[in-house]
C-alpha cells in the first residue's frame, strides 16, 4: 500500500437474477398489502368519529323504559374507545408509511434487504402495524357497543335488540379477526423468510 491507501474489503454476496427478483417480487407484495392496510384504517377512522359524534350527555335510547337509557359512564367510555382505536389506527397507518418508504429506498438493493437486522426491523414494522389495526378494531368494537347501548337501549336492562346487535357485532369481528390474525401472522413470518 502507498501514501496511506487502504485495502478495504468490498466483498458481497452474489444474488442470482431470480434470487434478486424473487426479492423485488416480495416487496411489491408488502407494499400492496401496506397499502391495503392504510386504505382499512382510513375507513376505520371515519367509523370512529361517526362514533364520537354520539356521545352526547342525556341521550335518550329508542327502548321506551328510563332504565334502558345510558348512565354517564357509557359516553365517556365511548369517548375512550373511540379515542384508542384511532390511535391504534393511525399508529398502524404511520408504521405501514414508513416501511413502504423503507421498501423503496431499499428496493433493488438485495445485499441490504438480506441483512438479518433489517430483516428483524422490517419483520418487527410489519408486525406492529398488523397488531395496531388488529387493536384498533377491538377498541372500535368496544366502542360500537356503547353506541348500541346509547341508541338502543343498555344491555343490561335487557333490551333485545341491544343484545341481538351488540352479540351479532361481536361475533361477526371475533369471525373475521379469527381469519385475520392466524393468515396475517403466517404472511408475515413467510415474507420474512424469503426476503
Amino acid at each position: 500500500m502507498e501514501n496511506g491507501e487502504r485495502e478495504t474489503n468490498t466483498t458481497k454476496p452474489n444474488y442470482s437474477a431470480s434470487e434478486a427478483q424473487r426479492i423485488v417480487d416480495t416487496i411489491d407484495i408488502h407494499q400492496k398489502a401496506l397499502d391495503d392496510l392504510v386504505n382499512v384504517n382510513s375507513l376505520f377512522t371515519i367509523a370512529v368519529f361517526v362514533g364520537l359524534s354520539l356521545a352526547h350527555r342525556g341521550e335518550r335510547s329508542l327502548e321506551d323504559r328510563a332504565e334502558c337509557d345510558a348512565d354517564p359512564n357509557i359516553p365517556k367510555r365511548l369517548v375512550v374507545s373511540e379515542v384508542v382505536s384511532f390511535a391504534c389506527f393511525l399508529l398502524s397507518s404511520l408504521v405501514a408509511k414508513t416501511l413502504k418508504v423503507h421498501l423503496n429506498i431499499y428496493r433493488h438493493k438485495a445485499d441490504v434487504m438480506r441483512s438479518n437486522a433489517l430483516k428483524a426491523i422490517r419483520g418487527g414494522l410489519l408486525m406492529l402495524s398488523a397488531w395496531g389495526s388488529i387493536l384498533g378494531c377491538l377498541f372500535l368494537t368496544l366502542s360500537m357497543v356503547d353506541v348500541i347501548q346509547i341508541r338502543v337501549g343498555k344491555i343490561s336492562c335487557g333490551s333485545v335488540y341491544a343484545v341481538r346487535a351488540a352479540g351479532s357485532l361481536v361475533a361477526i369481528v371475533f369471525l373475521a379477526l379469527s381469519i385475520y390474525v392466524p393468515f396475517m401472522m403466517h404472511a408475515i413470518y413467510v415474507s420474512m423468510k424469503h426476503v
